[in-house]
């Protein structure tokens, strides 16, 4: 059998390109054979903060030149790397966790080398995003990336407003000093009834996972201190979007049930207008607990 170092070692790594690597959110396990090879590999590693990165290196026994590519320089450094490029080396870049270009710099870094005819390679691992929606559960089998909300209430609250009625869930990010307020605006924005995930330092030793709705949440956060330690991922439930016509039989289906059973209100309802008589049966027992 092969060792796995080698089958890392045994691919094709183009001189000329930058590798886009995610390493570990929290735990330092988290890290993939392929990182390890090429940030062994390459010339130089391009990070959001040199002095994490460099900490991070020395746990793997990994020594390299360090560029500091953040979000204050972005498109300065981006030309740096360039230049790197077409000298013929092989440029890794790392944010301080998780996978780069998602909530985090990277985006411009991108664009300005493809744009300059290089090849960029994505290394995938871990990732607060995925990480959260994993252990969600299947009422986020879509949802949007949102990220951070503004500080500001104000500006939040604006934030929030038009996606008051998105029919997908919501992933956020927060850090703890805001935790509580944030989940409290959510709940003033959507609605206290929406399911909740939060998630609490990642893959890390205090690691936490609560479901609750968002009524509950600034409760739930406000009875502990210790909840609110730490890097927080939010997963909110998307709006719930009526199916379209579930309406449309309503005043049928509340005639047939002053007199009729639900199950007999389905199927005389079915009869009649061809619909699905489980949708019609569903939506007559609604009807029928709303009475």
């Amino acid at each position: 059998m092969t060792p796995l170092s080698e089958l890392a070692q045994g691919q094709h790594y183009p001189a000329s390109a930058l590798y886009v690597v995610a390493t570990p959110i929290g735990n330092i396990a988290d890290i993939t054979l392929r990182a390890l090879h090429v940030l062994g590999l390459v010339d130089r590693i391009a990070a959001e903060d040199t002095r994490n990165t460099g900490q991070l290196l020395s746990r793997y026994g990994i020594a390299k030149p360090l560029v500091a590519v953040h979000q204050h320089n972005e498109r300065e450094a981006a030309q740096r790397i360039v230049d790197y490029l077409q000298a013929g080396e092989r440029i890794a870049y790392v944010s301080d966790a998780g996978t780069p270009g998602i909530s985090d710099p990277g985006a411009k870094l991108v664009d300005a080398v493809r744009e300059a005819g290089f090849a960029v390679v994505p290394l995938p691992g871990a990732s607060a995003l995925a990480t959260a929606l994993s252990v969600s559960g299947d009422w986020v089998a879509t949802f949007t990336f949102i990220g951070f909300l503004p500080p500001k209430a104000k500006q939040r609250a604006a934030a929030l407003a038009p996606l008051a009625k998105h029919p997908h869930a919501m992933v956020f990010y927060e850090a703890p000093h805001r935790i509580v307020e944030t989940v409290q605006a959510l709940a003033d924005a959507f609605g206290g009834e929406r399911r909740l995930l939060i998630g609490r330092e990642l893959t890390k030793l205090h690691e936490g996972l609560h479901r609750c709705t968002l009524a509950e949440g600034p409760k739930w956060l406000e009875e502990d201190a210790n909840r609110q330690r730490g890097e927080f991922v939010l997963v909110v439930e998307g709006a719930h979007v009526d199916a379209e016509g579930e309406h449309d039989h309503d005043a049928m289906l509340g005639l047939l049930l002053e007199e009729l059973s639900v199950s007999s209100t389905a199927r005389i309802a079915a009869a009649l207008t061809g619909a699905s008589r489980n949708a019609l049966y569903t939506r007559a027992l609604a009807l029928k607990k709303d009475v």
